[in-house]
């Protein structure tokens, strides 16, 4: 199994959805033992005198790893990106230039993260949205945030939710409350739960409407029948 995954080829980055080429790329070359020599263009410590066969073998293999994380960058871009970096000598030179082309400096993430933020904090469930639909849109902006390197606990998402929801799911989240420290309900746990409590509020919807439904049409069953007891009853009057 970890053969077939070392052989796999990593996506190709064609200029767009930088983000997730770079996770997808990192994790690649994490699995192929390279993500060290560009993140830190780590080198291998120089051999001592007098190196036996397999310390110059080990060496040679180990002086090889920077030249293949970089060969591996090559390979995972197309040739409009290649041309950016193909003066770079290093893995981490060509990351770093990558990175710089497609997110920008560290004023312009920080406004992209700021702006991001702002989002997140503003973000309000729809009148009619259901609950996994909002924590779909939360969560894809959280993984943007999450995405230009700045952390985000689950802690602080399902806080997040909890305000946005307390007005619809009061009773719910009261429960939760004495049943549970939020502190240590999980985002999974808490949708779930929310999502079961509005699938309980449509269901009573539903056999209200229903009920409501027989209501009338029984109503109108007993007006239809008094009318027709009227009418015979008259039409009786009349013919004696």
């Amino acid at each position: 199994m970890a053969t077939q995954l070392a052989s796999l080829s990593p996506l190709v980055f064609n200029g767009d959805q930088y983000h997730i080429w770079a996770v997808r790329m990192k994790a690649y070359l994490r699995g192929q033992g390279l993500w060290q020599y560009v993140e830190e263009e780590k080198q291998p410590p120089q051999l001592g005198p007098n190196p036996t066969l397999n310390q110059m073998r080990m060496y040679e293999e180990k002086m090889s790893k920077a030249p293949k994380a970089l060969s591996h960058i090559h390979f995972a871009v197309t040739n409009l990106v290649f041309i950016r970096i193909m003066a770079c000598e290093t893995g981490k030179e060509a990351w770093d230039r990558l990175r710089e082309e497609f997110i920008g400096s560290d004023t312009t993430r920080n406004m992209q993260v700021m702006n991001l933020r702002r989002e997140f904090k503003m973000l309000r469930i729809q009148e009619m949205e259901k609950v996994k639909e909002y924590v779909d849109r939360l969560m894809s902006v959280v993984n943007k945030i999450r995405l230009l390197g700045v952390v985000m606990s689950d802690k602080m998402i399902v806080e997040k939710v909890l305000v946005s929801l307390l007005e619809r799911f009061e009773s719910k989240i009261s429960s939760l409350e004495d049943s549970k420290d939020l502190s240590q309900i999980s985002l999974t746990e808490l949708v779930h739960a929310l999502h079961a409590q509005e699938q309980r509020r449509l269901m009573r919807q539903e056999d209200t409407n229903e009920g409501s439904m027989m209501a009338a049409q029984k109503g109108k069953n007993i007006q239809g029948n008094n009318r027709k007891y009227a009418e015979d009853k008259r039409g009786k009057e009349q013919n004696q």
